[in-house]
C-alpha cells in the first residue's frame, strides 16, 4: 500500500543553486532596479548639479580621491531613505544594490564620507540647495511668489545638562567684582608711598585691567596678609574673572549656551501633545514652505520667532534674488517691527497677531474693560473708561527689541479710580490705572485684520497648518530628524541642507509618480472611449477620465 502511494506521488524539481556559479557576461546592476525608483531620479538630478563649488574644496595632490558626485549621489538618496549615519550609509553600499549602483560598485569607508561631508558638503551646500529649488521652480513644481513660515525647535546633541546661564554668570562675576575691589582697597592702604600710587579701584572690572594693576604692585616689604591677598589675586580671582568673561563673550545676546556645544541655546522642548518638555540645548529652525517643499531655512540661537522674520527674508533675499510677494505666518510673528519691515519691501502679508482669534468672539468685543474697546476722543487726547471718567496722556516711552526696532508707546492715566464700583472689574493696580497705546501697531493690526478676514485671508489661513506644519511632522514624526548629530552652526546647516534637498527630492519624485499614475489611468479610459463608440451610460463617465 505504502509502495503505491509513493508510486504515484509526483516528481519534485528544484532550481538549479550553485553559490560558486559564475556568468560568463555580467548582468548590469540596474536591471534590477525599477524604471520608476526615486534612485534614478537622484542619479540624473545629480548629474545635472553644477558642482564647481564643490570641486573647489579639493586640493589635490597625494591618493586619488573618490568622485564628489557619486558620493554626492550616495549621500541624498542615504537621506531620502531615513539613513543619517555615516557608519550606516557605509553597510548598506555594501548591501543594497542601488548604493551599488550608484556608487559604481565603490564601497568607501564611513570616515571618508563624513569626511567629505564635514570638509566639503559644508562650503557648498547653500549652492546645491539654491539650485535644486530653481529646479523645481523651472520645471513647475512649486513657486517663490508665496510662502508659508513658521518654526520649530530642534535639539541638539549637546550634553543636555552641560548648561551655562547668563543671570547666574552676571549674579557671580559681580559677586566677585565686589571681593576684587575690596582687596586692591585694602592693599592700596599700605602702598600709599609708592612712587606710582594707584587710582581708586572701580567697582566693575576686567580681567586685563586687574592684571595691571597687580603687575603695578611693589612687592617688596610687603606683610605676610598683603603677599597673602595679592597670591590670592593672582591664583583665584583672575582665573575666575577670566573665565567668566570668556562665558560671556560666547554668550553674546543670548541667555545661556551648552558647554559641549557652544552655539546651542537651552530652550523649552515641546515632547508632547501636552507640552510637558523640558529645557534642552537646541537651535530654532525657521523654514518657508509652498506644496510642502521647502524653499528656505536658517538657524537662530533664540527661541522665539518674533525677531528673527527679517533676517530670515534677508537670507532668502541672498540665496535667490528676490523677494516673495506674499507670505502667511501665525501669530508669533504678529509685531510692529515685522509689520514694518514686510511693509518697507512691499509684501502682501497675512500674519496674525495676538488676540487675533479673540477679537472676533463676542466675549472681547462686549466688554467695556479691555483697552481695545475704550472710546478715544481725538480732539482732547483722552480715553474714557466704562465709568466715564477721562484717562489723559501721561508720557511718551521708547520701547526697543532685540534687533533695535524703536517703537513709540504712549501712556495714559485715569484721573481718579478712589471709590469706583467697578475697579474690581477693570483693573489690578492699587493706583489709578494706566494703559500703553502703541499707535503705530493698531494701524498695522487694522490692515492685517483686514487683509485675513479677506476671501483671500481664508484660503491662505486655511493652507498654512498644512504647509510648514505638516513638513514638521513629516521631518520628525516620518523622518525621524528630531536631534542634531552634529555640533556648530555650520555643520547642523550642512546637515539639514542635505536633508532639505533629499526631502524635496522625494517629494517630486512621488509628485511626478503620482502624476503618471493618472495619465496611465486616463490613457486607460481614452481607449475603452475609442474602441466603443456607441457606449451606455458609462460613456460620460469615460470622457470625464480621459
Amino acid at each position: 500500500m505504502y509502495l503505491r502511494v509513493a508510486m504515484n506521488k509526483s516528481k519534485i524539481v528544484f532550481k538549479d543553486y550553485n553559490q560558486g556559479l559564475l556568468n560568463l557576461f555580467p548582468c548590469r546592476l540596474d536591471e534590477n532596479i525599477p524604471e520608476h525608483s526615486p534612485v534614478r531620479m537622484i542619479n540624473q538630478v545629480v548629474d545635472e548639479l553644477d558642482l564647481s563649488g564643490l570641486l573647489s574644496t579639493y586640493q589635490g595632490g597625494g591618493t586619488s580621491s573618490y568622485h564628489p558626485r557619486m558620493l554626492l549621489k550616495v549621500l541624498f538618496y542615504a537621506y531620502l531613505n531615513n539613513i543619517y549615519s555615516c557608519r550606516k550609509i557605509e553597510k548598506v553600499m555594501q548591501e543594497n544594490i542601488h548604493y551599488m549602483w550608484l556608487s559604481g560598485s565603490q564601497y568607501p569607508s564611513f570616515s571618508t564620507i563624513n569626511r567629505f561631508r564635514s570638509e566639503h558638503v559644508k562650503d557648498c551646500i547653500n549652492s546645491l540647495f539654491v539650485q535644486v529649488v530653481e529646479m523645481l521652480v523651472e520645471l513647475g513644481y512649486l513657486s517663490l511668489e508665496v510662502q508659508y513660515i513658521d518654526g520649530t525647535k530642534i535639539e541638539s546633541v549637546a550634553n543636555k545638562y552641560s548648561f551655562v546661564w547668563k543671570k547666574s554668570i552676571d549674579h557671580y562675576k559681580g559677586n566677585l567684582q565686589k571681593k576684587i575691589a575690596c582687596i586692591l582697597s585694602q592693599i592700596e592702604e599700605g602702598i600709599a608711598g609708592d612712587n606710582s600710587p594707584l587710582e581708586d579701584a572701580p567697582f566693575e572690572i576686567d580681567s586685563k585691567q586687574l592684571g595691571e594693576r597687580i603687575s603695578r604692585i611693589n612687592k617688596e616689604n610687603r606683610s605676610k596678609a598683603e603677599l597673602k591677598q595679592l597670591k590670592e589675586l593672582e591664583e583665584k580671582h583672575l582665573p575666575k574673572l577670566e573665565e567668566y568673561e570668556g562665558h560671556l563673550r560666547i554668550m553674546g545676546k543670548r541667555n545661556s549656551y551648552s558647554k559641549t556645544d557652544h552655539d546651542a541655546t537651552f530652550m523649552r522642548m515641546k515632547e508632547d501633545a501636552m507640552n510637558n518638555g523640558q529645557t534642552k540645548p537646541g537651535y530654532n529652525l525657521q523654514i518657508a514652505t509652498a506644496g510642502q517643499y521647502i524653499l528656505n531655512y536658517g538657524f537662530y540661537p533664540i527661541s522665539t520667532d518674533t525677531t528673527t522674520l527679517e533676517a530670515f527674508l534677508n537670507l532668502g533675499y541672498a540665496r535667490f534674488g528676490v523677494m516673495p510677494e506674499t507670505i502667511c505666518a501665525d501669530a508669533g510673528y504678529g509685531s510692529e517691527e515685522n509689520y514694518h519691515v514686510l511693509e518697507t519691501n512691499h509684501i502682501e502679508s497675512y500674519v496674525k497677531y495676538n488676540y487675533f482669534h479673540q477679537e472676533q468672539k463676542k466675549k472681547f468685543k462686549n466688554n467695556p474693560f479691555r483697552q481695545e474697546n475704550l472710546i478715544y476722543n481725538k480732539e482732547t487726547d483722552t480715553y474714557t473708561c466704562p465709568q466715564g471718567k477721562s484717562m489723559h496722556f501721561l508720557q511718551e516711552k521708547i520701547s526697543i527689541s532685540d534687533n533695535g526696532y524703536k517703537s513709540k508707546i504712549r501712556q495714559y492715566q485715569c484721573e481718579n479710580c478712589q471709590g469706583c464700583t467697578l475697579k474690581e472689574q477693570c483693573h489690578k493696580a492699587k493706583g489709578n490705572r494706566i494703559i500703553n497705546i502703541n499707535e503705530k501697531l493698531r494701524e498695522y493690526k487694522a490692515n492685517a485684520r483686514d487683509l485675513l478676514t479677506s476671501e483671500q485671508g481664508l484660503k491662505h489661513r486655511s493652507k498654512r497648518p498644512i504647509e510648514p506644519e505638516a513638513v514638521f511632522g513629516q521631518m520628525k514624526f516620518n523622518k525621524g530628524y528630531k536631534r542634531f548629530r552634529h555640533k556648530g552652526f555650520e555643520k547642523i546647516n550642512m546637515d539639514f541642507g542635505v536633508f532639505a534637498i533629499a526631502f524635496n527630492l522625494l517629494k517630486m519624485w512621488r509628485k511626478r509618480l503620482k502624476h503618471e499614475n493618472w495619465t496611465n489611468i486616463a490613457c486607460f479610459y481614452l481607449k475603452i472611449y475609442i474602441m466603443n463608440p456607441i457606449a451606455d451610460k458609462n460613456q460620460e463617465k469615460y470622457k470625464l477620465a480621459a
